[in-house]
């Protein structure tokens, strides 16, 4: 259809659907609440809806006569009002309503298509910033294509009733959402559940990385596709501790490649049992939320089953455009926003791995609390499950180390000197060679439950957080009265970005 054509089509359209709500008000409400006033192409008909918008404001009758009375002082023409008047009443209201938005979307790409094309004329402008810009663009244009409609209380208790009645049946099994893999994390949290966002946060070398890996173990276990972004660390990073971890092979062994008959039976089983299993990894170094959200609803499209996205980790992304230090906190925010929200349209999990803040380490108690997530508040705000990993030998390993350097570098001949570094060094060996420690996962945050500290523990070798041999033990949430002895210091798996 030429330009001519497809205007005067869409000028019969618009005027349509305008004398159908100026013949019942109550039409306006179908229009207010799917297009915008820039959905309309001409002039004279935004004006007109201005003038509705002003009349609902007012409290006043949305019709011809008060239309009229508004419209002198405008630019629209008693011809064309004549027009819309004469026009006849419509039918399908929805029907109009989708062709104005229609229209409205591909004239807002044809503008971003122009703009686009000034934009690579420019050598100054690099590559990866213009497309950030076009991925922001394009995701506006569709943030604002979307609309949700009012649920009547009926149609919310019913939703409400069947998901009573789905826990009842399932009896003692405390799961409703995705498997976590912890028997008490799922009792507490009912797994993670579609359209959450579920926060890991840690400071570094706490495990975070290798306990998202146990938890989607269980998924894959149980036919659910899995995608994982991983910013920080290759995807045969992941793949080693993944291994190691299912294979009960110490992971040095598997780096070095010093595997007996009994390994590589292992080893050949647990990797003919994940290429059954659908993972899907980008080991991408760059990413935006746009980039993330693009990717994750084509992924989601092609494969329905995508249960669980993580991202490692979250500070690593990037938000719409450069921003400078100052406003990194704005970036962070726009992010953890744009990660609920993409959870809520996808209907999936996300778990999303973060920082702690360096103000840990300067306290008595270095277990993380909700003020510690680094660079926002936001996160704690968007977040539905904040889950802290804390490892106490982790700062006792650190705090040792610093003591016996400390001695090392300051020299003395005395014996008391030499029995202190003796016995350092024995305690520092002692709890490196262990092949167990425990750790907790502190549930800071948990929108529809209770907050509480679960006991784990830490197998070293294998790079597995397990449930406690006895039955893992909850503590209630109080982070100012816990005290730290030592102080001071698997479709197959597709490799492939998303």
């Amino acid at each position: 259809m030429k330009r001519e054509d497809a205007n005067a089509y869409l000028l019969n359209v618009e005027r349509g659907l305008i004398a159908a709500f100026l013949f019942d008000e109550h039409i306006f409400t179908q229009v207010q609440d799917s297009l915008v006033v820039s959905d309309f192409l001409f002039a004279q008909h935004q004006k007109i809806i201005e003038i509705a918008l002003e009349l609902k404001l007012q409290n006043l009758p949305i019709n011809a006569e008060f239309v009229a009375s508004r419209i002198k002082d405008s630019k629209i023409s008693e011809e064309d009002f004549a027009h819309i008047i004469a026009t006849s009443p419509i039918a399908n209201v929805a029907a109009y309503i989708k062709e104005i938005k229609t229209a409205s979307i591909k004239r807002q790409l044809a503008t971003l298509a122009t703009k686009i094309a000034s934009r690579t004329s420019d050598v100054s402008i690099e590559s990866d910033v213009l497309l950030d810009e076009v991925e922001r663009e394009i995701y506006a244009i569709s943030s604002k294509s979307a609309h949700t409609e009012f649920q009547s209380v009926r149609s919310v208790i019913d939703s409400t009733l069947q998901e009573i009645e789905e826990m009842k049946e399932r009896g003692s099994n405390d799961l409703v959402g995705v498997d976590t893999g912890f028997a008490e994390l799922n009792k507490y949290t009912t797994g993670f559940r579609s359209g959450e966002l579920i926060i890991i946060a840690a400071r570094p070398a706490m495990g975070k990385t290798t306990l998202f890996l146990n938890m989607i173990q269980h998924t894959l276990n149980r036919g659910g596709a899995v995608a994982i972004f991983s910013l920080e660390m290759p995807a045969t990073q992941l793949m080693f501790r993944m291994l190691s971890s299912l294979t009960s092979i110490p992971l040095q062994t598997l780096r070095q490649g010093k595997l007996d008959d009994g390994d590589w039976s292992r080893l050949t089983e647990t990797t003919q049992m994940l290429l059954s299993k659908s993972l899907y990894i980008d080991d991408g170094s760059s990413l935006t939320i746009a980039q993330l959200r693009s990717k994750l609803r084509k992924l989601k499209a092609q494969v329905p089953s995508l249960q669980v996205a993580v991202v490692d980790y979250l500070q690593l992304m990037r938000g719409g455009g450069g921003r400078s230090d100052s406003a990194r906190h704005e970036e962070v925010s726009e992010i953890s926003r744009g990660l609920k929200t993409l959870a809520r349209d996808l209907e999936i999990p996300i778990i999303a791995l973060s920082q702690v803040s360096r103000a840990v380490d300067s306290r008595e108690d270095k277990r993380p609390q909700l003020s510690d997530l680094r660079e926002s508040g936001s996160i704690e705000q968007d977040a539905d499950v904040v889950l802290f990993l804390y490892r106490e030998d982790v700062y006792a390993i650190s705090t040792l180390r610093n003591n016996i350097e400390k001695i090392q570098n300051n020299p003395k001949d005395d014996q008391k000197d030499k029995d202190s570094l003796k016995k350092l060094q024995g305690k520092l060996e002692e709890l490196r060679t262990k092949s167990v420690e425990p750790a907790e996962i502190i549930i800071a945050k948990n929108r529809n439950g209770e907050t509480k500290t679960i006991r784990i523990q830490f197998n070293k070798p294998f790079i597995r957080f397990e449930d406690v041999a006895n039955g893992a033990r909850e503590l209630p949430y109080e982070p100012t009265q816990a005290k730290i002895d030592v102080v001071a210091d698997v479709a197959p798996v597709q490799v492939v970005p998303i």
